[in-house]
């Protein structure tokens, strides 16, 4: 394991947020138009709010726009995610604007511009000890694991992937993090298994 450096101890806070309140001022157009799209298609509300975990195993709470519409079928159940991603849903995946109003969580302070993604807290059972070590960090909008691979590699090796940024943090290896995830989100590398179906559920042993 590398020393820890000055950067995540001090800077790293500071660039995210002032880069993410850039970002939003200068992404808020489209931010508002994707937001009207959204709300018109899905029938309601264009965000989706859902309970991660973040540094520390501390519960936050991140915004998304909402890919999916709420149908169920006759016994009041949710359709399957395939048959409630609408195409505009379909679209902002592939390009990954889903994920910008996280910008708002690295605003307030729960999570980065990169580090590893956020999981829902079902998951914190199924860790091995080594794995957890992926909470001690902020969780980020992009990582090393999301520009390795993404959906595509399997869930132990993007834990692999995780602790390693955990162990070597700097401002170099966020650049190009930041670099890689863009020329991947142009492309459209590694966002879903298939076509419709994004990756399996995480199950301590994937």
């Amino acid at each position: 394991m590398d020393k820890p450096s000055i950067y995540p101890l001090i800077f790293k806070s500071a660039i995210d947020r002032v880069f993410s309140l850039v970002l939003l001022v200068v992404l808020l157009p489209a931010l508002l138009v994707i937001s009207l799209i959204l709300a018109i298609v899905n029938k309601g509300s264009p965000l989706f709010y859902q309970e991660r975990i973040g540094k520390k195993e501390t519960t936050i709470c991140i915004i998304k726009f909402k890919s999916m519409t709420d149908e169920r079928d006759a016994e009041g159940q949710l359709l399957p995610d395939n048959k409630r991603l609408t195409k505009i849903g379909a679209f902002i995946r592939k390009a990954s604007l889903d994920e910008l109003p996280q910008l708002f969580n690295v605003l307030k302070g729960d999570m980065s511009l990169v580090g590893p993604r956020p999981l829902l807290p079902k998951y914190l059972k199924l860790y091995s000890a080594e794995q957890r070590r992926r909470h001690s960090v902020q969780p980020g909008i992009t990582g090393w694991a999301q520009v390795n691979g993404r959906n595509s590699i399997s869930w132990t090796k993007k834990f692999e992937y995780d602790v390693y940024y955990v162990d070597h943090q700097s401002f170099l290896l966020d650049l190009k993090i930041i670099w890689l995830t863009i020329a991947k989100v142009l492309r459209g590398d590694g966002v879903n298994q298939s076509a419709d179906q994004p990756m399996p559920p995480f199950n301590g042993k994937n």
